[in-house]
């Protein structure tokens, strides 16, 4: 996978804009994709970041891109608690919830309502999502229910942030320094 491949799917992640993000990746074979994704973590490791692979099928990895202190705030949301023990999450640590939320991947082509909570989407707008499907005020990244402004600027920092990131990489940056502490 080329650095510029993985800034184009992750750089707010990267910058501490966002908790993860998901993507797709070809790999020649399942051990390609776990010597490739370790080498990712001992680079990305030491700046808050983790890398792995949340399903793979016919020689492609969905990975997720994330900031585990990050998750693990997000995840205690009240909300968010609330939404994952409705989609049977029954403990509230990160491992236990990436656990659940890799066996209902596996289980499913499609991807499971909460996993927008593991993205950093607000919980009111997961929670609209999962509850009030024809509410939805704004479409960008995700679905906005809530807070219409808020979102919009969101999505105008996540786009500025990949834009900024590209431009970086092309003059030298390597993806080391690229890749924010957080």
């Amino acid at each position: 996978m080329s650095d510029e491949f993985l800034i184009r799917c992750c750089a707010p992640t990267m910058a501490c804009l966002k908790t993860g993000n998901m993507f797709s990746c070809a790999f020649e074979s399942r051990g390609a994709m776990t010597d490739e994704l370790r080498r990712l973590n001992q680079r990305l490791g030491r700046k808050g970041l983790r890398i792995l692979p949340l399903r793979w099928r016919d020689g492609k990895a969905l990975l997720y891109l994330y900031r585990p202190k990050r998750l693990e705030r997000d995840l205690r949301n009240p909300l968010s608690q609330k939404l994952l023990s409705e989609c049977g999450y029954t403990r509230a640590d990160v491992g236990a919830c990436l656990s659940r939320l890799i066996a209902r991947l596996k289980a499913d082509e499609g991807f499971p309502h909460e996993v927008g909570l593991f993205l950093g989407y607000p919980p009111a707008d997961v929670d609209g999502f999962m509850h009030r499907k024809d509410e939805c005020k704004l479409c960008g990244l995700w679905k906005v229910y809530d807070d219409v402004e808020s979102a919009a600027r969101q999505f105008s920092r996540c786009r500025h942030c990949t834009e900024v990131y590209l431009k970086c990489l092309a003059h030298g940056f390597s993806l080391d320094r690229l890749a924010v502490a957080g």
